[in-house]
């Protein structure tokens, strides 16, 4: 789930109904926020989000222009426990997506991402992860990919392996994504790095 899968799965989510504007903010929240396990993305609430200063677009340019900048405060996660206070940024195009939706759905308090019914009224429930998982295949499928290749888990993978894409070294995208692992986390980077470096490129 790179970011070219993830650019078609948002353009067939970019409408004006509320089931769109959820699922484009639950798309970019949980692949931007590091990919997110869909048991994560489930039980996010509102009370986990913390405004910050804006950010620059780019941080070496003060002359760049700034960007909205939330924080999520994870708590207990497969990898840490409540007491460890991981948090995760979330900064420009996603904060704006996610804090449509909820001014859109009138959430101030309690669960992120809920349930709507086919009348457009949202349910006080959060989501189940199995309901975040099918929400990604529902999307794939309207985007024109196998519903069958694609899992919510490929969010999280599919963000280091974008993060291999673009150059940025290990540390700082498992700093996002929270792996505990180098090894496992690395193992996303190799092939996009092998395909990227130069030693397959002796002689071409």
């Amino acid at each position: 789930m790179t970011g070219d899968v993830l650019a078609r799965l948002l353009a067939v989510c970019a409408g004006e109904r509320l089931v769109d504007r959820r699922d484009r903010a639950l798309l970019l929240t949980a692949f931007a926020s590091g990919g997110r396990r869909r048991s994560e993305v489930a039980a996010l609430r509102v009370e986990d989000l913390v405004d910050e200063e804006p950010v620059r677009a780019d941080p070496n340019d003060p002359n760049s222009p700034p960007l909205p900048c939330l924080s999520i405060h994870l708590g207990r996660t497969k990898t840490t426990t409540s007491d460890d206070n991981e948090h995760v940024l979330l900064i420009g195009r996603p904060v704006t997506a996610l804090k449509r939706w909820l001014t859109e759905a009138g959430i101030k308090e309690g669960p992120i991402f809920r349930r709507i019914d086919q009348w457009a009224n949202v349910d006080r429930r959060a989501l189940t992860p199995q309901s975040v998982n099918l929400i990604l295949k529902t999307r794939c499928k309207q985007a024109g990919l196998d519903p069958a290749l694609f899992s919510a888990h490929g969010l999280r993978s599919g963000y280091l392996t974008e993060a291999a894409n673009r150059g940025i070294p290990l540390p700082e995208a498992m700093q996002q994504s929270l792996h505990k692992s180098v090894t496992q986390a690395a193992s996303y980077y190799n092939n996009a790095e092998r395909k990227n470096g130069r030693a397959a490129r002796l002689i071409v």
